[in-house]
């Protein structure tokens, strides 16, 4: 029995590490933004400040919560006899659901920055992107899009 609950475990903890985290970077572009003309602009970064980019249900797939409740269950049913050993699987199941999904939740969570932009127009922008290329205050780069699909890179 600790044989398959460890195997479950690594198996388990190996599916939650999958989140694909690129879709927040600037040097990742979706399959229907490629080939199409995008709009570019110059600026200067005027500032950069360290942010988490916690992924949505994009990325959710649930499976921290039933490995959770599943390892907890199996865990808990080692414990008591009768009615307790019930008792013991049903609190390690519901405690595992909630520690399985608070794992998942921070393995979809993203470094990034806030980078704030003055175009060479006098508009000031903010992008945030995942944290892969370092910018500084005083760098010129180029934005690449517009509204909620633009992503900032070097010049």
């Amino acid at each position: 029995m600790k044989r398959y609950l460890a195997v479950a475990a690594v198996g388990i903890l190996t599916l939650g590490g999958c989140a694909n985290s690129d879709i927040y970077s600037g040097n990742t572009y979706t399959g229907n933004q490629a080939k199409t003309a995008r709009n570019v602009t110059y600026g200067t970064v005027t500032g950069v400040r360290p942010v988490t980019i916690q992924a949505g249900n994009e990325n959710n797939s649930g499976l921290g919560g039933i490995g959770g409740a599943v390892l907890g269950g199996l865990l808990g049913n080692q414990f008591g006899g009768g009615s307790g050993r019930v008792l013991t699987t049903a609190v390690g199941g519901i405690g595992g659901a909630i520690a399985g999904s608070k794992v998942e939740d921070r393995a979809n969570q993203v470094s990034a920055y806030e980078i704030q932009v003055r175009t060479d127009s006098g508009q000031d922008i903010v992008v945030v992107q995942k944290a892969d290329t370092p910018y500084q205050p005083g760098q010129r780069v180029r934005l690449i899009g517009s509204g909620n699909s633009m992503s900032i890179a070097p010049e």
